[in-house]
């Protein structure tokens, strides 16, 4: 528990200092050549990038639940990156021990901005610092069939159909974008997520959320995305 609290006292003084850096790098010293911007031929408004996640219809092909997600990516002077992505989460899954099936679809999206964290803005390959805050509303499938209570002999089977859930949480992120050929890239997204508030079924938790993952009040996650600069 200590060192859960740690981790998470560390992200949460982590996250607020992406906040400051994002808001207060416009009015930084020319000097900061890190967080300033740097005054040269490119303009602020840099163009933009789609780019799309390969890890979640893999995870969707060979397991219980998976994601299916792109992102809008605006490039400010090769610096400053915000971002919406926007998926859709599916899950279908039999727990073979307790015979409860878990049934969900929705949609949810993230809405954030990263930082170009390499002195070079202008190189071709990139490393990103970011944050996110992500929701999801969603319904719930939740059955039992079938289960006589060994005890009494009655029937301990439950179904809820269609419960209305939702949850709010957020990431801080960090990723790595390699140029292939011309304007494709691919690269990382490495998330940290922990919940900020949600709405839980009648019966409890969730099994699977919609864009964040297996219920929990943190979670770790990645994807893999091809980005194609316009």
């Amino acid at each position: 528990m200590i060192c859960q609290k740690n981790i998470s006292t560390y992200i949460s003084g982590l996250t607020i200092s992406l906040l400051l850096l994002f808001v207060s790098a416009p009015a930084a010293k020319a000097q900061n050549r890190l967080f300033a911007v740097e005054k040269d031929s490119v303009p602020l408004f840099n163009g933009f990038a789609l780019s799309f996640d390969l890890v979640g219809p893999v995870m969707q092909s060979l397991g219980d639940y998976g994601d299916y997600e792109a992102a809008l990516r605006i490039n400010l002077h090769d610096q400053y990156f915000p971002i919406f992505e926007l998926g859709y989460g599916r899950a279908d899954r039999d727990e073979e021990v307790t015979g409860i099936r878990y049934k969900t679809a929705a949609p949810f999206f993230r809405i954030g901005c990263d930082l170009n964290l390499l002195r070079n803005k202008h190189a071709p390959n990139r490393l990103y610092g970011g944050i996110r805050y992500g929701f999801t509303a969603y319904k719930v499938d939740i059955a039992r069939p079938g289960i006589i209570d060994p005890v009494w002999g009655s029937d301990a089977s439950f179904a809820i159909t269609g419960e209305s859930c939702n949850q709010h949480w957020a990431e801080v992120v960090f990723g790595l974008d390699a140029k292939v050929w011309g304007p494709l890239h691919m690269g990382w997204i490495f998330r940290y997520k922990r919940r900020i508030s949600h709405k839980d079924t009648s019966i409890g938790g969730s099994w699977y959320v919609p864009g964040y993952g297996i219920h929990g009040d943190t979670r770790l996650g990645a994807t893999f995305n091809v980005i194609v600069d316009i």
